[in-house]
């Protein structure tokens, strides 16, 4: 059986990651919704240190339902996409009040809390509680795709790709077989290289049989969308302002600006890409006096126990090349 195999490689070569540490059951559980919404768009090498520090500061999930959003978001600080943070902190303020600080071990419980879609909850419930289910990440997508040498743009899209992993079948082990295949993807079946003499499962693979290893993917365009950022200086202090107008970066510290049409007149300082946008910035200096009913002024040079999203830092080293 395929479970058996790569439950077998798991046991021998799986990584020693800390929220796979032996603990108790609700440590187990909350240990894993942290690093779910971490892993979100962000490498395991990256979130460890995060993940070590944040269940050190808020090591239950009552704590972290009450931690005030400054202490939050300078713990996520690096880690960009902001939303996950008070996602994260909304979810555990639900579990708190309305399901007794336990988090909930059935789908649609969990796909209702905030930040949590199918793939998360799927995560959390064969993760946490051992539940039957494969949580469908990108590195269990390529070891399937490659296991049956899908190409064709009807094989790869997400719907099918879920009908599709019952071939991986099912076992007791829930919680180990779901991290061993996303633990396969991510050291062996690689994007690029994979090592396939090391693989458990490489006698019926088909791209290894054919040697053909080469991923097809359903191509998203990133919107391209022109922005006008407002630069004012005073006393070696940058003006910004509390983000109330751009649902990305909601509620964290900006440069005052504005989104605008492409004419010929703009002038690309710097690209930035953000989520699904590919933003074109336009640096305008001024001296006029800005105003906003919440807005700071920041120091480059004392930044420490400052918040900034890498959107802001990207602006104010730009500035400091100029």
């Amino acid at each position: 059986m395929i479970s058996k195999k790569i439950l077998k490689w798991y046991d021998l070569n799986k990584r020693d990651l800390p929220w796979r540490k032996k603990c108790s059951k609700t440590k187990k559980e909350y240990y894993t919704l942290i690093s779910e919404f971490m892993l979100q768009q962000t490498q395991v090498a990256t979130v460890i240190p995060y993940f070590n520090r944040f269940i050190k500061i808020l090591p239950t999930i009552e704590k972290l339902s009450k931690v005030n959003n400054s202490k939050l978001f300078k713990l996520w600080e690096g880690l960009g996409y902001y939303s996950r943070a008070r996602n994260l902190k909304k979810t555990a303020q639900v579990i708190v009040k309305k399901y007794y600080k336990k988090i909930p071990n059935n789908f649609e419980d969990l796909i209702s809390l905030p930040g949590i879609g199918n793939y998360t909850a799927s995560a959390i419930l064969s993760i946490g509680f051992n539940k039957p289910y494969i949580p469908l990440d990108g590195n269990i997508e390529r070891v399937l795709k490659r296991y049956l040498l899908l190409k064709k743009e009807k094989q790869i899209t997400k719907e099918n790709l879920n009908k599709t992993k019952t071939i991986f079948g099912t076992t007791r082990r829930s919680s180990d077989y779901a991290q061993a295949l996303m633990e396969l993807g991510a050291t062996i079946c690689k994007p690029l290289n994979p090592i396939c003499d090391m693989c458990p499962i490489n006698y019926n693979c088909k791209a290894f049989i054919k040697k053909d290893f080469a991923l097809k993917k359903i191509l998203k365009k990133n919107k391209k969308k022109f922005f006008v950022v407002i630069v004012h200086k005073k006393n070696n202090k940058y003006f910004l302002i509390k983000n109330n107008t751009f649902n990305f970066l909601r509620n964290l510290k900006i440069f005052p600006m504005k989104e605008v049409r492409y004419d010929k007149k703009f002038k690309k300082h710097l690209n930035i890409k953000l989520s699904n946008m590919d933003m074109a910035i336009q640096i305008k200096k001024t001296e006029t006096d800005q105003n906003s009913l919440v807005h700071y002024w920041i120091d480059p040079k004392k930044m420490k126990g400052i918040v900034l999203p890498s959107f802001t830092k990207r602006i104010l080293k730009e500035l400091d090349t100029k």
